[in-house]
């Protein structure tokens, strides 16, 4: 009898609805989330509220997606925080030097961006060096390079954290939004209207946050690099089998060196971002809280930590089931604590969802 329960409830999930529920339970989660917290919490549906939820996951999103493409072919890359760490720290201090220097604020940001996204090249080139050339652990190259970056940050900031100094045009840009509109008076765009003061802003309807527009763009050509192209075939190939891959032809050492680069460049973009997001060049030791939510939101998205299975509409997914979570804590009087408690279970279950139904795509 036992064995006729547990049959029937397998059988339920090997049915069209049940494998339709097993393949999308985080976006079937998030919905569910999104029910309670608005029973739960004054203000949940508010669309000032969902535009925070996005505004402040952009980090986590573009983190997330650099990850995805790591998980996918097997490996992972736990340096990832500690690059968007520097990357941050780096731009804010460049931005400062070079505008004390006298060089004009629009400039110096430009040139301030574009060296910090360079300089983070070199951390994912030597990660993929590292797991290819020399065949060390993807988990233990990135390991090391998170301490080397964690040190180079620190002597870049010599020793002062946060980073200060940054033009103030920067946090206007990073926090702008897309519409602003005076009801009955007037709409502009990217910025507020001027009659307005700054203190007098609140009183705007301020719709579609300039990062969203951000996330979408690195998000869409991520998924479409993984989704149309032969390098996302062969990213997917060599999760699948290595040795497949080697004997298909494909220079799977070269691809995974442009996988680790690949991961350490957008986390830099996140961290030219946080700089644009905060004003600062922000650090903390604890920045490995990062990578380990980007790879959970990756795993909760559907991605197997074996290789061969994931993608960046999951990855989004799972990033807003996180968000949503620590939100709706947040606004209910939870202790956002528990968020880490909520993101274990939530990765749990995902594991064990991905082993019950190893062929769900």
């Amino acid at each position: 009898m036992p064995n006729q329960q547990a049959a029937a409830r397998r059988g339920f999930f090997e049915s069209a609805p049940g494998r339709t529920i097993a393949r999308n339970w985080a976006l079937c989660f998030l919905v569910l989330m999104a029910v309670v917290f608005s029973f739960a919490g004054p203000g949940f549906f508010d669309l000032v509220n969902f535009q925070n939820i996005l505004h402040l996951a952009t980090g986590s999103f573009l983190l997330a997606a650099a990850e995805t493409f790591v998980i996918i072919t097997g490996g992972i890359d736990v340096s990832i925080g500690f690059v968007y760490g520097l990357s941050s720290v780096l731009t804010a201090t460049l931005m400062r030097n070079l505008t004390l220097a006298g060089m004009a604020p629009g400039e110096a940001i430009v040139i301030s961006c574009l060296v910090a996204l360079l300089v983070c090249l070199l951390p994912g080139f030597v990660n993929g060096i590292l797991v290819t050339r020399f065949k060390v652990p993807s988990f233990i190259a990135t390991m090391g390079m998170w301490g080397i970056c964690q040190g180079a940050t620190l002597y870049i900031a010599g020793g002062y954290l946060p980073v200060m100094g940054a033009p103030e045009s920067v946090s206007r840009i990073g926090n702008s939004f897309l519409f602003y509109i005076d009801p009955g008076k007037s709409l502009t765009f990217f910025h507020k209207p001027d009659y307005i003061a700054n203190e007098s802003v609140r009183q705007l309807a301020r719709v579609f946050p300039s990062s969203l527009l951000l996330s979408i763009g690195v998000l869409l050509v991520l998924g479409f690099l993984l989704k149309y192209t032969k390098f996302g075939r062969h990213t997917y190939a060599i999760g699948g089998s290595m040795d497949a891959s080697v004997r298909a032809g494909i220079n799977v050492d070269r691809h995974l060196v442009i996988i680790y680069t690949l991961s350490a460049f957008v986390a830099g973009i996140a961290g030219v971002f946080d700089v644009f997001q905060t004003g600062i060049g922000n650090y903390t030791p604890t920045g490995a809280n990062y990578e380990l939510l980007a790879v959970a939101a990756v795993v909760i998205g559907g991605a197997s930590l074996l290789g061969g299975k994931g993608g960046i509409l999951g990855t989004a997914i799972g990033v807003i089931l996180i968000a949503v979570l620590n939100n709706g804590l947040q606004i209910v009087g939870i202790s956002s604590f528990y968020r880490y408690i909520g993101v274990g279970i939530l990765l749990t279950i995902a594991v064990v969802i991905d082993q019950v139904f190893p062929d769900l795509e």
